[in-house]
């Protein structure tokens, strides 16, 4: 029963999630439509977050994950998203009804991600980093996939929009035939005082740190690598060919994290999870810092460098969830988890938005480097975390 549900609650995530980077994804081909502008270009990204942080905050603290079944929560949520995603289909591109629709896709999907890692922590304790971690493979797989899609539909992009909502809408009725595991805990009632655990338990708030550090650095480049890389192809290669060899690079790169996050796992329930996450956020770091100083040169070598940064750059972020599960009480695991990833995303809505801005302005190289500044705080704060348990030890 545990391989059933876990197996069918990985799929649907990896569906749902499949709307997030829509936008980004079909850009290019948005822009030969339409003139849209930088700021709304951004915004139709960055709309995604800031939806995702006003459904996670109400859902943190009305105790959505705690108080209701997860899966018909996951359900609906996963069914409205694919319909507000289909908005886009009948909408001119780049209007405010447009951000407007993504703005109201990443509200429903804070009842998928965040929801999806209560019913995964319910079914276990001891391996709570692996099944974490394949939770989040398979949003980082889903994320991924626009990229896929847009590449194969060409010019096309409504395509993928209309592929991406269908998977999504599958992905609400199988979330209906996943079963609940035996650590699964309820909230019998609406306290939205569980939230201040996050401030009051110093395990909880180290992990909650470490997080933000790694936030700081993952969406920024998950949104943008494909613009960033087209700019550097350019350099030299055709526009075209530059656009297309993006597309592919963003796809193997951001694909590449959902496995390692697997292998993270495993590796984080024997050696520390704590541990695993400074390692992966040390490669990351440097990985932004290299591609930045190699931008605009051999495709080849960018291309190695921006994979090695996808690989690194996420796996982490499923072992700050199994930190924060592993210190939470189980009847507001739930919540707690809800609202880290709203912290999260609500600086993942500043940076989004500002790095086309700065790098329109500075040019790429900086605002890629500037990324590793979240690495280096997540580092701090892991080590505090180790140092932590090994003195409660």
């Amino acid at each position: 029963m545990k391989l059933r549900s876990i197996t069918l609650l990985l799929v649907a995530e990896l569906a749902a999630m499949s709307l997030w980077f829509v936008s980004a994804a079909i850009l290019p081909e948005m822009l030969r439509e339409a003139a849209i502008s930088p700021m709304r270009q951004a915004a139709l990204s960055s709309a995604v977050q800031a939806g995702f942080v006003a459904g996670a905050v109400v859902s943190a603290v009305l105790g959505v994950a705690d108080r209701f079944d997860p899966r018909r929560v996951f359900a609906a949520s996963a069914v409205l998203a694919a319909i507000a995603n289909g908005v886009l289909l009948v909408v001119p591109p780049g209007s405010t009804t447009a951000i407007l629709a993504r703005f109201a896709t990443g509200a429903l999907l804070a009842g998928v991600y965040p929801v999806g890692m209560k019913i995964a922590v319910g079914w276990g304790q001891k391996d709570r980093g692996f099944l974490v971690g394949a939770l989040v493979g398979a949003l980082t797989l889903g994320s991924a996939l626009p990229h896929l899609v847009a590449l194969a539909g060409g010019a096309e992009w409504r395509i993928t929009v209309a592929i991406a909502s269908v998977a999504a809408a599958v992905a609400g009725l199988i979330g209906l035939l996943v079963d609940l595991g035996p650590h699964h805990a309820r909230s019998a009632a609406f306290d939205p005082r569980a939230i201040t655990v996050a401030w009051t338990n110093r395990r909880v708030r180290l992990a909650y740190a470490g997080y933000l550090g790694h936030m700081w650095e993952l969406y920024a480049m998950w949104a943008w690598i494909a613009t960033a890389v087209a700019v550097s192809y350019a350099a030299t290669m055709g526009v075209p060919e530059a656009e297309r060899f993006a597309k592919l690079t963003a796809f193997l790169a951001i694909g590449v994290g959902g496995l390692a996050c697997v292998v993270a796992g495993l590796v984080g329930d024997r050696i520390g999870k704590a541990e695993v996450a400074a390692a992966a956020m040390a490669v990351s770091g440097l990985s932004a810092v290299l591609v930045a100083i190699t931008f605009g040169g051999p495709p080849w070598l960018t291309f190695v460098l921006v994979l090695v940064w996808g690989l690194s750059v996420v796996p982490d972020s499923a072992q700050f969830s199994a930190l924060v599960a592993d210190a939470s009480p189980p009847e507001i695991a739930g919540s707690l988890l809800t609202f880290q990833t709203a912290l999260g995303f609500a600086l993942t809505f500043v940076t989004v938005q500002v790095v086309p801005q700065i790098a329109t302005a500075t040019g790429w190289p900086i605002v890629l480097a500037g990324l590793a500044l979240g690495p280096a705080v997540g580092i701090v704060a892991m080590r505090r975390l180790s140092a932590l348990t090994r003195s409660e030890r």
